[in-house]
């Protein structure tokens, strides 16, 4: 079986506000809504409903032959009910098809796996409410903020009851192995997990548009060349990435729209590939062997590890206290305190914190609202001093 495995990414943080010292033990309110809903409106425009429409027609014009998956966070869904109920009613239609899969999560985007298992179940299960609310379905295969897996994470979904979990095909995890067979869990060999191609699905995802690539521009023929060129014998290739691919990180004027409409079509041309779900190769396929991960990886940066987060002293001090609160917040068991408490554990808060400003600077700095990783931290600290405040009265 030859097959292409079609993952994207959907997620949105809920943006903290300016935050002075003055404000803290006075204002208890830690969100930009203004912010919020201003780029809400200006993903949804040129990505969210133009790529949702283009896969439609796609689905509507090849039918059960053409499948795409999807994670969306809790805390996106609740600004598409907010902001952009037009938005979620196009990924309810897309559900709707049959053909799309809608995968599991944590709901707040969060790092809760790095940190407390119990917090991170009780979050997983929050996700599988709203999808199942939401989009009346139940996931079966699980996706962890920003690919992050170690053996122990996917035992954890294991024990959980998931069939299978995505992640990043990192080379210093695979070293001579390809990221193009289905693999299992080390210590629980009932979760299969599947990897992401990261050469192919960055070169649409990154490299779409750039001039100075040397195979530019990319075309679909050119694109399915390099799939019949791979091994016959490995079995599918995964092109996991970002929704914001469409529109937002590579614009409707690079051809990338044009691009997407064209592929299924030069696939089933030029090539004997099909199109599937996650579910779908779990059910049909077999685990090559089994996949060793001792220590946690993701997608993020050149370094595939969690740096982009846990990196340097603001972030694992910022990290740190906030998950130092967690007994106070059951204790206190207040309708405001959980919502914030959710809200603050979204990993791009850590993300704005990142000092690498190298070969991934770029990177950083996209959608983010603050001048330096410094003014990110401190703004942040004093909205947890004002929660902790909260906390103990």
């Amino acid at each position: 079986m030859h097959t292409i495995c079609f993952y994207f990414q959907v997620h949105q943080p809920f943006r903290l506000k300016r935050y002075k010292f003055f404000d803290i033990g006075n204002d208890h309110y830690y969100y930009d809504d203004y912010q919020n809903r201003a780029v809400m409106r200006k993903v949804a425009e040129k990505c969210y409903l133009p790529s949702n429409r283009t896969f439609l027609d796609i689905i509507k014009e090849y039918g059960s032959n053409f499948k795409i998956s999807f994670s969306i966070s809790g805390v996106a869904v609740e600004q598409f009910e907010q902001y952009a109920p037009d938005v979620l009613e196009s990924f309810q239609e897309l559900v709707q098809t049959g053909n799309v899969e809608i995968l599991s999560e944590t709901y707040a985007h969060s790092l809760s796996s790095l940190k407390d298992r119990e917090e991170f179940e009780r979050q997983v299960k929050m996700h599988q409410n709203k999808m199942k609310e939401v989009f009346g379905v139940a996931p079966k295969v699980f996706r962890n903020t920003e690919l992050i897996y170690s053996d122990q994470i996917g035992k954890f979904i294991a024990d959980m009851g998931y069939e299978g979990m995505i992640t990043e095909g990192a080379k210093h995890v695979l070293g001579w192995k390809s990221p193009n067979y289905l693999y299992c869990n080390t210590l629980n060999p009932k979760l299969k997990v599947l990897l992401k191609n990261f050469r192919l699905s960055d070169d649409i995802a990154f490299r779409f548009s750039n001039r100075h690539w040397n195979e530019f521009p990319l075309t679909t023929e050119k694109f399915v060349n390099w799939l019949n060129a791979l091994d016959s014998k490995e079995e599918t290739v995964n092109l996991f990435m970002d929704y914001e691919t469409f529109g937002e990180h590579q614009w409707e004027e690079t051809g990338i729209f044009d691009f997407l409409r064209a592929l299924p079509n030069a696939v089933f041309r030029y090539s004997d590939y099909t199109f599937s779900t996650p579910s779908d190769l779990i059910k049909h396929s077999d685990p090559v062997g089994t996949i060793y991960v001792p220590y946690p990886i993701s997608w993020a940066d050149e370094e595939r590890d969690l740096t982009a987060w846990l990196g340097n002293e603001l972030q694992n001090e910022a990290f740190n206290n906030l998950y130092s609160l967690y007994d106070k917040v059951k204790e206190a068991n207040a309708p405001d305190i959980w919502r914030d408490w959710l809200y603050l554990q979204t990993s791009d808060h850590f993300y704005y914190m990142c000092t690498k400003w190298f070969s991934d600077g770029d990177v950083h700095k996209y959608f983010n609202p603050y001048n330096s990783p410094y003014e990110a931290f401190i703004n942040y600290m004093n909205i947890l001093s004002d929660f902790i405040i909260r906390l103990n009265k």
